[in-house]
C-alpha cells in the first residue's frame, strides 16, 4: 500500500486514476493545480507522485524541476498526452522517473507504479510480513492471525503495515499520522490512538497477546509479545 499524489486537472481522468489506484489498495490523493501540488510534494511524504504535464498554476515539468531542485526524491511518473521524443526527453530531464502517454491502459499504469515503488526501495513488494502468528500481505490487502482473517480499514492496514515493515522500530504518533492523513483531513494524534486501539481489538480478539506495543512517551512499535518486556498496551 502506497500513498500517492495524483496531480491531474482533468476531473474525470483524475477520478479514474484514483479509483484504479484504490482498487490496487493504494491511498491516492487528487490535486488539480501545479502550484498547490508542489506545496504538497514539499510538505507531505508521499511514496509516489503521478504528475500531468499541462496544469493550471504551474506546468508539470516545472513542478517536477522545482521539486528536485529543493531536494525532493519521491519517484515521479509523468502522465501526459505529449508523446514526441523531444517531449519525453524534456519530461525525463526535468526529473521524472518514468513517462506514460495518454491514452493508457490501467494495467500498464499499475505495472509502472509497482516498478517505481520497487526501485525506490521496496516500499511495496509481494513479501508476506510476519510477526508472531500475525501475517500481512501488502499486495492482497489481507491480514491473518493464526490463520484467521482479520478485517482492517484502509488506514488501520496502512499503520499496521508500516509497523510490521520495521519490527522493533518506534514510530511517534506524528509519524504515523503523517502516513495516513492528507491536507484535507482534520486530524490529530488522538486519531492515531483510536486506530491503534481498533487494530489491537481486532488482532487480539480472544485474549491473544498484542504485537502492537506502546512505548510510553515515544510512540508505538510492532514486535512479538514475548520480545518486548518493557512495552505495554495502551
Amino acid at each position: 500500500m502506497a500513498r500517492i499524489l495524483v496531480v491531474e486537472d482533468d476531473k474525470h481522468l483524475s477520478e479514474f486514476v484514483c479509483k484504479t489506484l484504490t482498487f490496487e489498495h493504494h491511498m491516492p490523493e487528487p490535486e488539480m493545480n501545479g502550484e498547490e501540488a508542489l506545496y504538497r510534494m514539499l510538505s507531505i511524504r508521499y511514496d509516489l507522485i503521478v504528475l500531468d504535464w499541462e496544469l493550471p498554476g504551474m506546468a508539470g515539468v516545472d513542478v517536477c524541476k522545482n521539486f528536485r531542485n529543493k531536494g525532493g526524491t519521491t519517484p515521479v511518473l509523468m502522465l501526459t498526452s505529449k508523446g514526441s521524443i523531444n517531449e519525453k526527453r524534456q519530461g525525463l530531464d526535468c526529473g521524472a522517473d518514468d513517462y506514460l502517454t495518454k491514452p493508457f491502459h490501467p494495467d500498464e499504469l499499475c505495472a509502472r507504479i509497482r516498478a517505481l515503488l520497487r526501485r525506490a526501495g521496496g516500499r511495496m513488494n509481494d513479501d508476506i510480513l510476519r510477526i508472531d502468528d500475525v501475517e500481512l500481505e501488502p499486495t492482497n490487502f489481507r491480514v491473518t492471525r493464526a490463520g484467521h482473517e482479520v478485517v482492517l480499514t484502509r488506514k488501520e492496514f496502512s499503520i499496521l503495515e508500516l509497523l510490521m515493515r520495521h519490527p522493533g522500530q518506534i514510530f511517534s504518533p506524528e509519524a504515523l499520522l503523517d502516513r495516513i492523513s492528507s491536507v484535507e483531513d482534520e486530524v490529530s494524534t488522538a486519531l492515531i490512538r483510536t486506530h491503534i486501539k481498533n487494530i489491537r481489538k481486532k488482532l487480539d480478539a480472544g485474549g491473544r497477546a498484542s504485537i502492537v506495543h506502546t512505548v510510553h512517551g515515544l510512540g508505538y512499535r510492532a514486535q512479538a509479545p514475548d520480545a518486548v518486556a518493557s512495552a505495554s498496551p495502551e
